[in-house]
């Protein structure tokens, strides 16, 4: 295979699953020098790179980050003016709250060209495995995605209410951690207690994927119950019920073939 050299690919590493990675993210990570890889990555997927390939963790988790944003920055540069060929592996699509598009542009500022490898993103991927598509005719014809980090104080952050007249599923990025007022925002902008949710950790994890559905009256409780927290995706919206129906993807089973994998990325 040819090799390319300073350039900076940021590619898709998917939501979980190391066989969701597209063909395109793993031809560039079997050519690449250097990988700067993201918490969520699915270590299988290291597996694919040369014997000489350098890996930098670049993992972030709340209150925790192996190093800046600025940092990552440069080390980007850094070792594409070195004239390797540089991955960026981000968990999902680079271009999904993965923060691509910064990263390629301080790229473009300092003179290295990159190419973008989308991938699987886990707000879709996740709920299908769950047995819940976004769209289903004569339910939802329209999806948002945001995230759950503007929503703090019981009245600040989104308007949910206004939202979901707009579009019959939402789904919600980094949000566990403020479910709790995510829940009390929308109740109090309005929406109804019996709008269908469900929550689903570690989509596509085969052996660990755990899926919650509820209302938003009570979403929150069963969480709390069950113990769920990040990863995960939260999914609001009418095709919730379909998950009783279609889902299919094997239930929670630990084993110990898979405890070192999610060590690794363990929150």
């Amino acid at each position: 295979m040819a090799q390319y050299k300073r350039i900076v690919y940021f590619v898709g590493a998917g939501p979980g699953d190391p066989k969701l990675i597209t063909v395109r993210g793993k031809e560039v990570i079997q050519q690449a020098d250097v990988i700067l890889f993201d918490r969520l990555v699915n270590r299988e997927l290291l597996q694919y790179a040369g014997p000489h390939t350098r890996f930098i963790d670049c993992g972030k988790k709340p209150g925790y980050s192996s190093y800046s944003q600025t940092k990552i920055h440069q080390l980007l540069v850094h070792h594409a003016k070195s004239g390797q060929s540089v991955v960026r592996l981000k968990g999902g699509d680079p271009g999904i709250f993965g923060r691509a598009g910064e990263e390629a542009a301080y790229c473009a500022q300092n003179g290295i060209p990159f190419e973008f490898v989308p991938g699987v993103t886990s707000g879709t991927a996740a709920p299908l495995y769950a047995g819940i598509p976004l769209t289903h005719r004569g339910t939802s014809s329209s999806v948002a995605f945001v995230t759950g980090h503007s929503c703090k104080g019981e009245y600040g952050g989104r308007d949910w209410i206004g939202l979901l007249k707009q579009v019959e599923t939402v789904v919600v990025y980094m949000g566990m951690s403020h479910l709790p007022i995510i829940r009390k925002q929308m109740i109090l902008q309005g929406c109804p207690i019996t709008t269908p949710a469900a929550v689903i950790h570690r989509g596509t994890w085969e052996g660990y994927q755990k899926t919650l559905t509820g209302t938003l009256e009570n979403i929150v409780d069963k969480v709390r119950q069950e113990n769920i927290q990040s990863p995960a995706v939260i999914v609001f919206g009418e095709v919730v019920h379909l998950q009783k129906q279609l889902a299919w993807f094997p239930l929670e089973q630990h084993d110990s073939a898979k405890e070192e994998i999610l060590a690794q990325t363990k929150v």
